[in-house]
């Protein structure tokens, strides 16, 4: 997003507000719209609706040290509920258009590192744990205390960073880029395509929703992003019609033989606090405790400061407003992914989608969280839309992040090579906190090697010495008779 974009966004005398809704949320303050965070709204939950099928996808394929599964039909309940109301909660609380619903990632470790250790009901117990030490984190200001410490520079990278990453996704997420099967018999990881070359109509379709994308946010038609979505959407549920394509991948684009699903709250309250201390040793439990936190103690700082970056919402000294409701609910949000079996629910980089259509405040989680509200429902209908329509809008929001590099000054190596790192981690390990913790080392490291040590804020001392923790977590292990 250009400059020129961000001060349209957010005028120096912003208009009054129309009624008392617009006050609340700050809309008009903001520069914004009903109908942007309307539009923002609706662009959000398209991006990031692929979570109902994912996330009972990866937690239903697992079994826990019993052998249990968790039922697939609960879990998309469990799933669209939490997403509903934390990101309503974020809304009305944060005043941010920051998404929330089950973390990939995140929903992965449960599922294959920590529920063949335990029960479900333990391993669930162990998420709620993670998000109540985080609330703690932030009650005592020190999740806050963090991300204030990061130099301006480096949370300009994160952002970048944030924007290669989102854009992979979407390049993954459609098929135009896979990992090759055989790749340890070749130096090059991924592809274009499934074989080396685009192949097949969902190709095609993400191709066109891109040059669709992009040509209007050039011509800088309103709904842009929403409009790509839904005419791409269209347009591949006609192709399915009439070629019947198997390889669309999580979600068909066909009309469903029902419309209304009735939810099933049956996971609703199933974990055990503790209960993981009775199943694997006190060390492995504190281990994975660490491992959740730290991952989704910084996958959220870098979304929430990408996010508020792209919305021109940071303040002179590159500060989120309402940084510790933020944060808070973020927190609650893990908490009520436990408890409802869900996995921890986290903040969505795929919000950015939101922003790219205009949206500045939480009325857009409003907007969002009732379609994942309705989804409890309507799951049937919200999921027909196909990742290939759905990515483009990550690969454009992609390029409207990526624009923040310019303000980093690339001359000077103390800060040029930190936000490198974290820039180019992030894709190259599909972590945004991976990338934050390259960063935040090599600014510690070569701030010391300069001889100006004392430059570098405590906390990011801190913070830097559990990401070395972090990256040597495999051999720390070993050492202790974990493994």
């Amino acid at each position: 997003m250009s400059d020129s974009q961000k001060v349209a966004d957010r005028p120096d005398v912003p208009p009054p507000a129309a009624n008392s809704v617009d006050r609340f949320f700050k809309i008009s303050a903001r520069g914004s719209t009903f109908g942007r965070e309307i539009r923002g709204g609706f662009a959000t939950f398209f991006t990031m609706a692929y979570i109902l099928v994912l996330n009972p996808l990866i937690l239903g394929s697992a079994k826990d040290k019993f052998g249990h599964q968790l039922d697939a039909v609960q879990l998309t309940t469990a799933t669209a509920l939490v997403a509903a109301v934390m990101t309503v909660l974020m809304g009305v609380g944060g005043n941010l258009p920051l998404a929330l619903a089950a973390g990939l990632g995140l929903n992965a470790v449960v599922a294959f590192q920590i529920a063949p250790l335990m029960s479900w009901d333990d391993a669930m117990g162990l998420i709620v744990l993670e998000g109540l030490l985080i609330c703690v984190l932030v009650v005592t200001g020190l999740r806050e205390a963090v991300m204030h410490a990061i130099p301006q520079p480096l949370k300009q990278a994160i952002s970048v960073g944030i924007g290669l990453f989102i854009a992979f996704i979407g390049f993954v997420d459609a098929g135009f880029v896979s990992r090759i099967p055989d790749a340890a018999n070749t130096t090059v990881p991924v592809q274009l395509g499934g074989s080396g070359t685009l192949t097949g109509w969902p190709i095609l379709v993400f191709c066109l929703g891109v040059l669709l994308t992009v040509g209007l946010l050039a011509r800088k038609v309103k709904g842009a992003i929403l409009i790509s979505i839904v005419t791409m959407t269209a347009v591949a549920i006609l192709i399915n019609s009439t070629a019947d394509i198997k390889n669309w991948g999580l979600t068909t684009p066909q009309w469903p033989d029902r419309l209304v699903d009735a939810p099933d709250f049956g996971l609703l309250g199933d974990f055990s606090l503790f209960g993981a201390f009775g199943q694997a040793s006190v060390i492995t439990v504190a281990l994975l405790v660490f491992t959740l936190i730290l991952s989704d103690f910084f996958d959220t700082m870098g979304t929430v400061v990408g996010i508020s970056a792209e919305a021109g919402l940071l303040d002179e000294e590159g500060k989120v407003p309402g940084l510790g409701r933020v944060l808070l609910i973020d927190g609650a949000a893990a908490v009520a992914g436990g408890a409802a079996s869900a996995s921890s629910a986290t903040s969505y980089i795929e919000s950015a989608a939101g922003v790219g259509e205009g949206a500045r405040t939480g009325f857009a989680n409003l907007v969002t969280g009732g379609l994942f509200g309705l989804a409890l429902f309507l799951t049937p209908l919200l999921t027909i839309v196909p990742l290939q329509a759905a990515a483009p809008a990550l690969v454009a929001v992609g390029f409207l992040m990526m624009t923040q590099v310019k303000h980093i000054d690339w001359d000077r190596y103390d800060i040029a090579v930190p936000a490198f790192l974290t820039i180019a981690v992030m894709p190259f390990t599909y972590s945004i906190t991976n990338g934050i913790g390259a960063g935040f080392l090599a600014y510690v490291v070569i701030k010391t090697v300069l001889g100006r040590a004392k430059e570098v804020h405590w906390l990011l001392w801190g913070t830097s010495a559990l990401f070395l923790v972090y990256f040597a977590i495999d051999p720390i292990e070993q050492v202790l008779g974990v493994k």
